[in-house]
């Protein structure tokens, strides 16, 4: 048996195509709320929250102007933004309905509550919050049990945030 990865590892960063990069900043820093870190020109840029260098970075090296990948196709399934807490996915899905943008789905998985939906490339994009450890279902022998019911969105909508 092969030993298993650091515990520690984290996924650090994602790296987008988009077509237009001033759209998918709109988004992502407009209407999500990540803070532009640099920019170089129209070809690329990184954002972040909390002052990282970058969390995504989105470039049009090889996808200016172009189209999603086609259904059928591999590729990026979504990308998944962690939010701190209930609160904060709350003022997320705040800003989406601000926006005017569609919900794909959302569910309560028990060890976690996520909103998914389509960046403006057609990206997933799955906004989430983790539920603490103590609070997860398990299984007979103490193993995570995530389930997959509807997430009560009016109820998420009436967590504030702090201050």
């Amino acid at each position: 048996m092969t030993r298993p990865i650091d515990p520690g590892t984290r996924i650090g960063h994602v790296h987008l195509k988009v077509a237009n990069l001033d759209r998918a900043l709109g988004f992502y820093c407009g209407v999500l709320g990540f803070e532009l870190t640099q920019r170089y020109g129209h070809d690329a840029a990184f954002i972040s929250a909390g002052g990282y260098h970058h969390h995504i970075g989105l470039n049009t090296w090889e996808s200016r102007g172009g189209r999603p990948p086609a259904p059928g196709t591999t590729g990026l399934f979504h990308l998944a933004i962690l939010y701190p807490n209930r609160a904060a996915l709350a003022d997320a899905l705040r800003r989406l309905i601000a926006a005017g943008i569609q919900l794909d789905g959302a569910s309560d998985h028990g060890v976690s509550e996520a909103l998914y939906l389509r960046d403006p490339d057609e990206n997933g994009v799955e906004l989430y919050h983790d539920r603490p450890d103590e609070e997860w279902p398990r299984a007979p022998d103490g193993s995570p049990s995530p389930v997959t019911r509807r997430l009560d969105l009016d109820g998420l909508l009436r967590e504030t945030l702090p201050g």
